[in-house]
């Protein structure tokens, strides 16, 4: 009889491509992965995947047993609350992913209201601004800031972050304070670049008719994550564009100041992105709309 933990094991070495990798994700040895796979092959009279010293390939019959698995896997996840007690709440393993600033100010410090709801659910939550794979991560859904790639993903629009010219009060200072895109030409840039190398924008607004639009200017440092990009403006190393809802407490308490507020950069999308499945996990619907009733109301409405 074919056992869901082998297939679980199957569907995470398809899709991290890594038996290694997939025993390190799932906290198990990498010979109970192996021989869980070798148990499925066996168990369906047919080879799943190719295996060479360098990498692990998904066979024809391994793609179509593939998606079958991850129906089957979220139909047996969801029979498995069907007559659980509401007030059982959620159980198993819950893996998201989210911007730092994000966890840091808005969801961390409302997170224990969910966890005393379900206390027998295992939350794993990763805050960072590298763009993490879904799939060969493992992770449930993600929280994404920007605009997003095409995929085979699934995403929620949940709203737009408006975004402001900051700088430091030190800072206005010793330059002045900037009224008009002409007056930038006296001023530093801090760049932010998610890969140190890449060209960096330069200052982004949108114009009169709504357009995005880019006004060249100096700065000679770039950064590449979120805390050193306030940490830098703060220190009054020059003027970032950042969403306002992160930095509400230094701009109330005058640490920041906001420039320039008709010449702002766009608004950035916020969307949970997960991956298709036929049905999701109740545990994942849950996190969801607990975080969406959290965000919305932060957030400009979609449009």
């Amino acid at each position: 009889m074919i056992q869901p933990d082998a297939m679980r094991s199957f569907v995470r070495v398809a899709e991290l491509a890594s038996f290694t990798q997939a025993a390190q994700v799932l906290g198990l040895p990498k010979a109970s992965v192996s021989g869980a796979v070798q148990r499925l092959e066996a168990e369906l009279g047919t080879r799943l995947l190719h295996r060479t010293t360098r990498r692990v390939q998904l066979t024809p019959d391994g793609e179509a047993f593939l998606e079958r698995c991850k129906d089957l896997l979220a139909d047996l996840d969801e029979l498995q609350q069907l007559f659980r007690p509401a007030r059982a709440g959620l159980q198993g393993r819950l893996r998201v992913d989210m911007p730092a600033g994000v966890a840091r100010l808005h969801v961390l410090p409302r997170l224990p209201e969910f966890m005393a709801a379900h206390p027998q659910l295992q939350i794993e939550l990763s805050s960072t601004d590298r763009r993490v794979d879904l799939v060969r991560e493992g992770f449930d859904c993600v929280l994404r800031v920007g605009s997003l790639a095409e995929s085979s993903l699934v995403a929620r629009p949940l709203g737009r972050l408006p975004q402001l010219n900051l700088a430091s009060r030190e800072y206005v200072r010793a330059h002045g304070l900037p009224r008009r895109l002409e007056d930038l030409a006296g001023h530093r840039l801090i760049h932010y670049a998610p890969t140190l190398g890449a060209r960096a924008a330069g200052f982004e607004y949108v114009d009169a008719a709504g357009a995005p639009q880019q006004f060249a200017m100096a700065g000679a440092l770039t950064v590449n994550n979120s805390e050193a990009y306030e940490a830098a403006c703060l220190a009054g190393a020059g003027i970032i564009q950042a969403p306002g809802l992160g930095l509400r407490e230094l701009i109330e308490d005058g640490r920041l100041v906001v420039l320039m507020p008709d010449h702002c950069a766009p608004s950035m999308p916020v969307s949970l992105v997960y991956a298709h499945r036929r049905q999701l996990a109740q545990r994942v619907q849950h996190f969801m709309n607990w975080l969406t009733d959290l965000l919305v109301p932060l957030l400009q409405p979609w449009s």
